[in-house]
């Protein structure tokens, strides 16, 4: 039976993550927060000066994250509602903590330009807070600074600079830790980019190994006949005899270069000497492998249609090998899956297909590891293609198709 994974739930992090980058998001919360602000002023009206900055504080957010250096205006209009004013509009504290996060989050200027800035910006609010204090009769006097409660004067200036310090802290702290995520991935992404490659090399290393026992045994060949026959082939010409020992000269020398190319590729780290002097396998072996998958545990099943072909050596040694390492797969990423191997031999090619019923692309192996590199660079060998991802009905396919 096949085996599906359920969809999981997107967590409400990821769906605000979504909503907050979506295009229409600025405008839709600038927007609202101007309707906002409109419906404050009707219901608390003030001065022509202070509506005007207050729309204009909220409005200018709209435009955040195409220019994000309007938050500068926002800011001065919010500081300058709140100095045309003795209270601060609900509308205006949103915007302003809005406008420093962006200021930060973008790095419009420094930080401690933003916070400097806010202070001074807050300092003079609240000492044109002072003056209006002392000249207006209705109010008691204003100590004088320096006696008792004189520090209490600047209590705005105190809790404006605080909030903007936070507010703009935040937006840098989010700023610098997308940038860590950004240069991780990259850094990630570089890494397995070079895993691959060499990967990929290595693979080509092994197969220029093999492909090396199955030559070299055709080159001798030609020389052992080539030779022999000036011996055995009754009634040959002189020039006959000389172009039959250039052939077998030829060919000696031939799998001298051979062995040579050999000795060099032999240098690659993890070169299993074993496996260097067993004979290369082919296709006629596959029911031995099948049976070391099962033997280990694993559950597979070998299904052959067509007519079989008497394929080249360097396509049945790519064919077993695919198969071999999409086993191999199977038992690493989806273990106690069922698989199921399949070849179909057509008019001008080999198709195969192995598939699993395990959990699909989300294991391990995924659709990019360094086996699937491999098992491309086999299919590749030989002109052919290879594909891998998740079957239709779940689990894991890989195809591939070997023109001959």
């Amino acid at each position: 039976m096949s085996t599906t994974i359920p969809l999981r739930p997107r967590p409400v992090r990821g769906r605000l993550r979504a909503l907050a980058a979506a295009p229409a998001y600025p405008w839709c919360t600038g927007a609202a927060l101007t309707v906002g602000a409109v419906a404050e002023l009707s219901a608390f009206p003030g001065s022509l000066t202070n509506g005007a900055a207050i729309l204009i504080s909220t409005a200018s957010l709209m435009w955040r994250r195409a220019f994000p250096p309007v938050a500068l205006v926002s800011v001065a209009a919010g500081l300058l509602s709140f100095g045309a004013d003795s209270s601060l509009s609900i509308a205006v504290m949103i915007s302003g903590l809005v406008s420093c996060y962006v200021l930060g989050r973008h790095r419009v200027l420094h930080p401690a330009l933003l916070v400097a800035g806010g202070a001074f910006g807050a300092l003079a609010v609240n000492l044109w807070h002072v003056l209006r204090w002392a000249r207006d009769d209705r109010l008691p006097d204003v100590p004088p600074l320096g006696n008792a409660g004189s520090l209490g004067l600047f209590a705005e200036a105190f809790g404006l600079s605080a909030v903007i310090l936070g507010a703009v802290c935040m937006g840098d702290a989010v700023r610098s830790r997308e940038e860590t995520r950004r240069e991780r991935a990259h850094t990630q992404a570089q890494l397995i980019a070079v895993e691959r490659r060499r990967a990929a090399e290595a693979e080509r290393a092994a197969i220029a190994r093999e492909l090396h026992d199955i030559v070299s045994h055709s080159v001798s060949m030609i020389a052992v006949q080539a030779e022999s026959a000036t011996y055995t082939t009754p009634g040959l010409s002189p020039q006959a005899r000389d172009g039959f020992q250039q052939i077998a000269g030829t060919a000696r020398a031939s799998l001298a270069e051979l062995r040579r190319l050999l000795g060099v590729l032999r240098t690659a780290p993890h070169h299993d000497e074993a496996a260097a002097t067993a004979p290369q396998p082919t296709l006629d072996r596959l029911g031995e492998l099948v049976d070391q998958h099962r033997a280990v545990g694993g559950s597979a099943e070998l299904r052959i249609s067509g007519e079989r072909v008497p394929l080249a050596a360097a396509w049945e040694l790519s064919a077993y090998r695919i198969v071999q390492e999409s086993l191999t797969n199977v038992r690493k990423h989806a273990p106690g899956a069922r698989a199921i191997v399949e070849l179909d031999y057509l008019v001008d090619r080999l198709a195969i297909r192995v598939t699993d019923d395990g959990p699909g692309p989300s294991h391990g192996g995924g659709a990019n590891g360094h086996g699937l590199t491999g098992m491309r660079e086999r299919a590749a060998l030989v002109g052919g293609g290879l594909t891998a991802g998740a079957a239709d009905d779940g689990g894991f396919r890989v195809e591939a198709e070997l023109p001959w």
